[in-house]
């Protein structure tokens, strides 16, 4: 789903390389990241990056990295939370769509997460879209069927094996979100 503006106005990868700060490009059009949303937001990132990266052992050809730059093209560059990624030699970017992406939702963020970066997923062929919201402790889930997502669904105390992809995953949403129901 494409920003409106004028061409002219538009961002390149050559620009965003040479910003400070942390921005995202979409479509051309710089996007200031917003501050980090607090230690629960980290907290949760490390659960899930711990609980992907305990399975990749036995996998050589995929890693899971947190907040890294994936250069989508020239105009967008998205920053997921979270991403699997295989066959990928890209060194200073994400150079292809990862298997799985999860997004931690803040409120200053879900229109961008759950509309923009849900669009550009799908249209790339990301897998697996994550949809995490720290304030309930739950995770909307989202598989690639063809050409669009369709919701697996919302996962609290349950876990999810993820079919077709590189390495074998699972992810058990009960033992993520379990030190934060305290």
């Amino acid at each position: 789903m494409p920003l409106a503006l004028r061409d002219e106005f538009r961002y390149t990868y050559e620009d965003y390389r040479n910003w400070k700060g942390d921005w995202e490009l979409i479509d051309g059009i710089a996007v200031a990241m917003a501050p980090a949303w607090g230690v629960k937001h980290k907290k949760l990132a490390s659960e899930f990056i711990y609980t992907i990266r305990e399975q990749l052992d036995d996998c050589e050809i995929c890693d899971v990295v947190g907040e890294i730059d994936y250069k989508v093209n020239d105009n967008t560059v998205l920053r997921p939370d979270i991403a699997l990624i295989c066959n990928d030699d890209g060194k200073n970017y994400i150079t292809k769509a990862p298997e799985i992406v999860v997004e931690i939702v803040s409120p200053s963020t879900s229109r961008r997460d759950e509309i923009y970066k849900f669009h550009i997923y799908e249209e790339e062929k990301v897998k697996y879209y994550i949809l995490v919201y720290p304030e309930d402790l739950s995770a909307k889930l989202y598989k690639l069927d063809g050409k669009n997502y369709d919701k697996i669904g919302d996962f609290t105390h349950e876990t999810y094996k993820f079919e077709n992809t590189t390495c074998d995953i699972e992810i058990d949403f009960a033992k993520i979100f379990r030190r934060f129901r305290k």
